[in-house]
């Protein structure tokens, strides 16, 4: 293994572990790893729930979100051969944020389906991953449809201001609890993602991981071009089908249980290129994956730092890590073109 990759993985076993330590409760670190033993805490009961129920899933649900946006970065960017390419370019989460618009904003947060009524956070989850499903069932269809990348992204930029308009129309309307409740919700967090829908979230995002792991080879044969991709035997068309598949399963997953989460998946593939100084995805992608769910578990350790038991939202974080990144791959694109 690549030593970066070692260092990279100790780094991330090390974030792990400081994320289950430290928390937005003082808990002593010696009694946290008696609660991790099995054992309990007698004068402070409750602190086994906030460990192994509050911290313990929510290290996990950040590992997981980071390596899935990280991954989504790294196959549009190289699809499409665009720098600035992320998750969110080709509409995606814009639809989860239109689903949960619809159910927050126009339902008032609850929903019913003949004798059953849902409601609460199992109806966000609901209507997110069913508005990101069918941006991607409809970018799926396009896809077949459009031959040109550039114009299945301009499609996707078309979509997302499409679904903004709509979200502002139902604010327009909306009562102050629901506009209130929307807002919260786009702010991303991460320790939205309790036991109970722990294990969902997992096999979710573990299936696009290793879907993602499958596209390595014609991810590399795509950087020398279409027409030499297609004489290696690559077949293009399926291999954007199955682009989207993926990208679109872990955007929908990963914004329907955290809500949007920016930057990541736009400045992680970079940093892995700078830190590698490679190109090719046999161990881009690993390092994407590493780097995603570190960076991650770094703006989730950073969003417990108030101490006070309240969280800063992940999305007033990620940008201050992810802007530099992009300005500095917007600067050297400057440069090299001349432009």
């Amino acid at each position: 293994m690549n030593y970066k990759l070692k260092l990279l993985t100790v780094l991330l076993a090390l974030l792990a572990v400081a994320n289950v330590l430290w928390g937005s409760l003082d808990i002593p670190v010696r009694d946290v790893w008696h609660i991790l033993c099995g054992g309990e805490v007698e004068d402070h009961p409750a602190w086994s729930i906030i460990v192994l129920q509050g911290r313990l899933p929510q290290m996990l649900t950040a590992l997981l979100t980071g390596m899935a946006l990280g991954t989504c970065g790294l196959l549009l960017q190289t699809a499409f051969r665009n720098p600035l390419a992320g998750p969110s370019i080709l509409g995606i989460d814009s639809g989860a944020n239109l689903g949960v618009a619809i159910v927050l904003l126009l339902l008032g947060g609850t929903a019913s389906i003949g004798s059953l009524t849902i409601g609460g956070h199992l109806l966000v989850i609901v209507a997110a991953m069913a508005g990101a499903l069918s941006i991607m069932s409809l970018l799926i269809i396009l896809g077949r449809l459009l031959h040109s990348g550039v114009m299945l992204l301009i499609t996707g930029v078309i979509i997302s201001y499409v679904t903004g308009s709509i979200i502002q129309l139902l604010n327009y309307s909306a009562t102050e609890q629901g506009v209130f409740s929307f807002v919260m919700w786009g702010m991303g967090n991460f320790a939205s993602v309790g036991p109970e829908r722990l294990p969902v979230f997992c096999i979710l995002c573990v299936l696009g991981l290793l879907l993602a792991l499958l596209l390595i080879k014609p991810l590399d044969a795509l950087l020398l071009g279409d027409r030499y991709a297609e004489n290696l035997g690559v077949r293009i068309g399926r291999v954007r089908q199955l682009l989207l598949l993926v990208t679109g399963l872990l955007t929908a997953t990963t914004t329907a249980f955290c809500g949007p989460i920016s930057f990541i998946g736009l400045a992680v593939p970079h940093l892995a290129r700078l830190t590698l100084g490679t190109s090719s995805h046999r161990t881009l992608m690993p390092a994407t994956m590493l780097i995603g769910a570190n960076l991650a578990l770094a703006c989730n350790l950073l969003s417990t730092l108030p101490r006070d038991g309240s969280l800063i939202p992940i999305s007033v974080i990620t940008p201050l890590i992810g802007a530099p990144v992009v300005l500095h791959v917007m600067l050297g694109q400057n440069r090299n073109t001349g432009i």
